[in-house]
């Protein structure tokens, strides 16, 4: 037993970890982007269907839109839950089917 204050567990590693904390604010900060990422490009695409719906577009267009926009929701969701690598490639494939619905206009 050390008088010294020192934290140490029982097995004698340090209680806190700095490089455990890193990982930590990395993870949280990758939750926050993939979020707020597939918010801002749900309601980008909610607003697209909204314009196209108005106007002379085929109606395949804001569809396209509107499912791009469910989709990048969803990922915004997983990534809300951890799972930062799936909202990834599920906001890359919202994209590419908005991108997809508006080459048909």
């Amino acid at each position: 037993m050390s008088g010294s204050g020192d934290s140490e567990t029982p097995d004698g590693a340090a209680a806190e970890d700095p490089d455990l904390d890193d990982r930590a604010e990395d993870a949280r900060r990758a939750r926050w982007t993939a979020v707020g990422t597939g918010v801002l490009l749900a309601l980008a695409g909610l607003a697209a269907a909204a314009l196209r719906l108005t106007g002379s577009a085929p109606t395949l267009v804001p569809v396209a839109y509107a499912v791009g926009a469910a989709v990048c929701a969803f990922a915004s969701v997983l990534g809300s839950r951890g799972r930062t690598r799936r909202a990834l490639w599920l906001l890359i494939l919202g994209v590419m089917v908005m991108a997809l619905g508006d080459q048909f206009d």
